[in-house]
């Protein structure tokens, strides 16, 4: 048994959390989808099942993702960054058609994790220094 002296730094516990959060958040999407695509009435079935697969393989890279990062890969860190950063494009289309209160928060979610990603902290715990 190995006991790492470092503590993780309050940026990767946060941004650990957060990825696990969105992931859980994303799988009740999935949840919802899978729902509405068994009781529709009327539906483009392949269109359906792969707008619900797209959401459960997002869900389980964001939690995967968190799992890793909190093991401190590395390698994960650049998956993590891309996933927040295509928040901004939901984000900025869901402005634009009238969801401001849904798509304002998501970019700064996406903003917001990028910086944790991206920090002195979390970049030293991750071994990039």
């Amino acid at each position: 048994m190995t006991i790492d002296s470092d503590p993780i730094p309050a940026t990767l516990s946060w941004a650990v959390r957060l990825l696990r959060a969105e992931g859980v958040a994303v799988g009740l999407v999935a949840a919802w989808l899978l729902w509405a695509d068994l009781t529709a009435t009327t539906t483009d079935l392949t269109s359906a099942l792969l707008v619900t697969a797209f959401a459960i393989g997002a869900a389980a890279a964001l939690w995967a993702l968190g799992g890793a990062l909190a093991r401190r890969k590395a390698g994960a860190r650049a998956p993590a960054i891309v996933l927040q950063l295509m928040l901004l494009p939901i984000g900025w289309f869901m402005v634009q058609g009238g969801m401001g209160w849904l798509g304002v928060p998501l970019m700064a979610l996406g903003l917001g994790m990028t910086a944790l990603l991206v920090s002195t902290p979390t970049t030293r715990a991750l071994g990039f220094e």
